[in-house]
């Protein structure tokens, strides 16, 4: 019989696994390099400042005359008219607009997936485009639009809607009505894509099935379109959420808060306690840490609700 040398066979299967773990180390330095400098730039402009900012919310004093001030900023919260406020007007748009705003865009995405649509390329781009378009440029000709003697109140007047012209912007709840169609405008086409391109993902025979046993084109909405397409609503929802909550640029180019603070938001109080007004650096940490938390605690809970998993 042929002998078998059995230490020449352990030292070949050694030096293979010395090759091995020497690639999978290579393997993890190369992961590691590439992860680093994202982790490195996500703690610094992310978590940094987050840690920076609950640190300054425990300082008090004006400019930056800080000294600590513990929960003093807190505290405060709890009884200023302003924040309380502010934070109403945001909940008002949230519980308006976020829904108008996801339904009308999954409704539209549905029709512009339709393929006997002609010109659905130029129906895309036209919906999207207000996304990209310059926020101050849109804000004058809304202003300019519902004006006292804008082109929407020539319009009801000719139509004799309306006997005498709207202060749109002169009252509260038709300015916070103006920032809900500016938002809505603004943002449908944005939430719009994410939809086209889930559906894009569904395969037509289901809605050829559908279609054959009779199912109305409201059916094949909500037992089609909606169960398949609810991570991305929920995705568009916790973002438009987080979005709606962090509002700024609409209250202060449309309304600048007016009138009286009625359309006020919470990070344009934020910008005022730490540019317009007295510097209180602290406090408007304070309230921007609240809403941190704030958006975090409804992201969660939306996440809860909408994941079965």
């Amino acid at each position: 019989m042929p002998k078998i040398n059995f230490f020449k066979k352990n030292s070949h299967s050694k030096s293979r696994q010395k090759q091995k773990i020497g690639i999978s180390r290579k393997q993890n330095l190369i992961g590691w390099a590439f992860i680093i400098p994202g982790a490195i730039l996500i703690f610094l402009f992310y978590f940094y400042p987050i840690g920076k900012s609950f640190f300054l919310s425990l300082q008090g004093g004006a400019g930056l005359n800080l000294r600590f001030a513990g929960l003093a900023n807190y505290k405060r919260l709890i009884s200023d008219s302003l924040f309380t406020q502010s934070l109403f007007n945001v909940c008002i748009y949230l519980l308006i607009q976020v829904p108008i705003m996801i339904t009308l865009a999954l409704i539209l995405a549905g029709l512009l997936n339709d393929q006997q649509i002609k010109f659905r390329s130029f129906f895309r781009t036209a919906i999207f485009l207000p996304c990209a378009t310059s926020l101050v440029s849109y804000a004058i000709i809304f202003r300019s639009m519902f004006a006292l003697d804008g082109f929407v109140n020539t319009i009801l007047l000719n139509l004799n809607l309306i006997a005498n012209p709207i202060n749109w912007i002169g009252q509260p709840w038709t300015a916070r009505l103006l920032i809900v169609l500016g938002l809505t405008w603004r943002w449908t086409g944005y939430n719009m894509i994410f939809y086209l391109a889930g559906l894009q993902n569904i395969d037509p025979a289901i809605y050829e099935a559908a279609k054959i046993d009779g199912a109305s084109a409201f059916d094949r909405l909500t037992k089609i379109t909606i169960p398949m397409l609810k991570p991305i609503i929920l995705l568009t929802t916790i973002m438009s959420t987080n979005g709606t909550l962090q509002i700024f640029d609409e209250t202060k180019n449309l309304t600048n808060g007016g009138p009286a603070n009625a359309t006020l938001s919470v990070s344009q109080y934020i910008y005022r306690l730490s540019f317009e007004y007295v510097p209180r650096f602290g406090y408007a940490a304070a309230i921007a840490f609240v809403v941190f938390i704030l958006v975090a605690v409804l992201a969660m809970l939306q996440v809860k609700v909408g994941d079965k998993r």
